[in-house]
């Protein structure tokens, strides 16, 4: 059920040029709502960005001639090392704590490191469709569009959180993002008393960057208990935080709970696309000095071990 307050309690929305291109004020303007939507909502929405509405409509165009192939042709792509890379079959997936599987399934492109990178062989290879012609350059364009925003976003949340100026840059050069392309069928057949298309959770990254979903059906759940719709037009990205985040940040910037619920017609499909940011696997979620507040309440921990922890919990590696 949506939130009965639907009309009071709104996402902040936010415009990234104000940031890059404004005035000092502006800029701190930014930061201050950006930081107040994390905080409140955990969630914003951001307009004015850099990624390419054209672009995005290119690489749906694309996903939906891969999701459209047989499931046996799919499936000759199905990733290594809990999917992080390749395809995701339907079904695969669950919620953190859940038994009833995700509806949906989806493909994952990483990063494209130099040769001499030092994590090359830690992050797995990027695996491409043959059937869909350019697939490879329109997503690692698209990649590469979502990583810069991204950079600009955390260069502001670093802003926020009064952490030295390359913080963030730092964490994530090299990380191991990941840019997700989601496929719900129609609902029709399935079990939707026990499951819907993305239960309840919370994204494992520093923060995620969704962009243009087809239809909606997000909601995050706000402080007060009630599921509040996340609505979003064409041009514009989602953006939350995720667990990294609440552990660096000691739960200064939440990671909110959220999901997608089933559609009202059990026949309508939805394709969403999720950017994942993660910093590179040796980066520590040590919280903050400026966050220690009353103490630390995690226990230092590294983005790779982390990451390979929560894969565990929702049921993508063993």
């Amino acid at each position: 059920m949506s939130n009965a307050n639907n009309n009071e309690r709104k996402v902040p929305e936010l415009s990234l040029t104000s940031y890059t291109k404004g005035s000092p004020e502006e800029q701190v303007q930014f930061v201050d709502t950006l930081m107040f939507g994390l905080k409140e909502y955990g969630f914003v929405i951001l307009n004015d960005h850099t990624v390419d509405q054209k672009k995005v409509d290119e690489a749906y165009a694309m996903v939906k001639q891969f999701f459209a192939l047989p499931v046996e042709k799919k499936n000759e792509y199905k990733g290594e090392n809990g999917g992080q890379r390749g395809y995701t079959p339907f079904g695969m997936e669950h919620a953190k704590d859940s038994e009833h599987p995700d509806l949906k399934e989806f493909w994952h492109v990483g990063r494209e490191l130099a040769a001499d990178s030092q994590y090359k062989g830690i992050y797995p290879e990027n695996i491409w469709p043959a059937e869909v012609p350019g697939f490879k350059e329109k997503f690692l364009d698209l990649y590469e569009s979502m990583d810069a925003t991204a950079n600009v976003l955390l260069e502001a949340i670093g802003k926020g959180l009064d952490v030295p100026e390359n913080f963030f840059a730092d964490m994530v050069k090299d990380g191991n993002s990941i840019l997700r392309t989601i496929h719900y069928p129609p609902t029709d057949g399935h079990d939707t008393t026990n499951s819907i298309r993305a239960g309840a959770h919370e994204d494992i990254n520093l923060i995620t960057m969704l962009v243009g979903a087809t239809s909606s059906g997000l909601q995050l759940l706000d402080r007060d208990g009630t599921w509040l719709d996340v609505n979003s037009k064409p041009g514009q990205l989602v953006v939350d935080s995720g667990d990294m985040m609440a552990r660096l940040t000691n739960n200064v910037l939440p990671a909110t709970t959220h999901r997608v619920i089933n559609p009202d017609n059990s026949g309508e499909e939805r394709y969403s696309m999720p950017y994942f940011v993660h910093p590179h696997s040796k980066a520590s979620l040590a919280c903050l000095d400026s966050c220690v507040g009353e103490g630390k309440k995690w226990e230092d921990i590294t983005a790779g071990d982390f990451l390979n922890q929560r894969l565990r919990e929702i049921g993508l590696i063993k």
